[in-house]
């Protein structure tokens, strides 16, 4: 009688063990069960329930409306399609733009949805609650650089890091965020040459939206790479259904470009 090898879900550990290998890690954003099976027997390693579900389900103009409730739900939903991938689940805004320990505790229920890490956005400013996160159990990934929650007072949905100035102070903040025990850093809308400084500069694995393909790893929106929401895309953004024959196939062309690092190219980074 045979013995079935065991399935797990990934972990922290697993994580590491890749990034030290030079592994790309990939990751799509998901907020169902059907498409978090899909994305997982595709191949996809990290599924983030993000707030972008404001977006492209719910149809809002921007992030800022999806609640905590919001993400509790999807995340759950994504929990129980996935078996294997690691499942992280973005903060919305409001939940942990305060004090580290209410932050803390809207970040619970996420945990208790099925999250094995919560996502933050903002540098240095929120060092001291990724700290009060991480020793209490709950792994945090960053975010900096085009922080959509922060899009009105960027001015738009624009490139970051831009200037030697801006430079310096995303460097900073990605460095402050590692000190403080971020597990994760997602890096969006950088000059390509911003994303490789700060991914060799860190010991902890990036995951790059528009910052380059020498990020530790990739992640877009499947809406977007699936060509399914309506407007104009961001140039980060590659249609992977053009020449698919099925979801399926699209997103394992995906998995195959960010392992062979060659998504992005040069025609989807600034």
């Amino acid at each position: 009688m045979s013995v079935q090898p065991q399935v797990r879900r990934l972990t922290l550990t697993d994580l590491e063990k890749r990034h030290r290998a030079s592994e790309k890690l990939v990751m799509l954003t998901c907020c169902d069960a059907s498409f978090a099976a899909l994305s997982e027997a595709a191949g996809v390693e990290l599924l983030l329930v993000g707030d972008s579900l404001g977006n492209v389900v719910q149809g809002q103009e921007s992030t800022l409306p999806v609640s905590l409730s919001d993400i509790c739900y999807h995340t759950a939903a994504v929990r129980r399609g996935s078996k294997t991938a690691m499942i992280v689940a973005d903060m919305p805004f409001g939940t942990s733009q305060i004090s580290p320990e209410e932050t803390f505790r809207n970040a619970v229920p996420l945990m208790a949805a099925g999250a094995q890490m919560v996502k933050l956005e903002g540098g240095a400013e929120m060092a001291e609650t990724t700290r009060f996160l991480a020793r209490r159990g709950i792994p945090v990934c960053g975010h900096i650089g085009l922080t959509p929650q922060s899009v009105h007072q960027l001015g738009g949905f624009r490139v970051q890091g831009k200037s030697e100035t801006d430079a310096e102070r995303l460097l900073a903040d990605a460095l402050a965020l590692e000190a403080a025990g971020a597990a994760m850093l997602v890096l969006e809308a950088l000059p390509a040459a911003l994303g490789e400084t700060i991914t060799k500069k860190l010991r902890i694995p990036t995951i790059g939206i528009g910052a380059g393909a020498q990020t530790s790893g990739q992640v877009l929106v499947i809406y977007d790479m699936l060509d399914i929401s309506p407007g104009k895309k961001p140039r980060f953004v590659k249609n992977f259904m053009a020449g698919a024959e099925s979801v399926q196939a699209a997103v394992a062309t995906y998995v195959r470009e960010v392992k062979a690092g060659t998504f992005p190219s040069a025609e989807f980074s600034y």
